[in-house]
């Protein structure tokens, strides 16, 4: 059995995933590649894909609700990694697909 993430992907298809600018790999330390961000003001950019009324990242690879991840996982931002499974705001976007909601006991195991 996989985390219950790895078949989701609700949320990079449901969020604008913005963060400050010195996230992106342009910058000294920063890790999102620069290529797959978008400026939205003078000091944060978006990932591309996700700042327009029906977001989906482009680094979303899959099938909402059926097999998604990451394309990045390693390199997210830190707006993705606040981002927990099962709270108001995972739920919010499982409920947008039709998926049911996730608790901390779908968690068990994959801490």
């Amino acid at each position: 059995m996989s985390h219950p993430c790895l078949s989701c992907g609700a949320c990079c298809a449901h969020y604008r995933v913005s963060f400050y600018f010195g996230e992106s790999d342009a910058t000294e330390g920063g890790t999102v590649p620069d290529d797959l961000v978008e400026p939205i003001s003078p000091f944060y950019v978006a990932m591309r894909g996700t700042n327009q009324p029906n977001p989906r990242c482009t680094s979303l690879v899959g099938t909402v609700g059926q097999s998604a991840c990451c394309g990045i996982y390693e390199l997210r931002s830190s707006s993705c990694k606040e981002l927990q499974a099962a709270d108001e705001r995972c739920n919010k976007a499982r409920a947008k697909y039709g998926l049911p909601p996730l608790s901390k006991a779908d968690l068990v195991g994959f801490e």
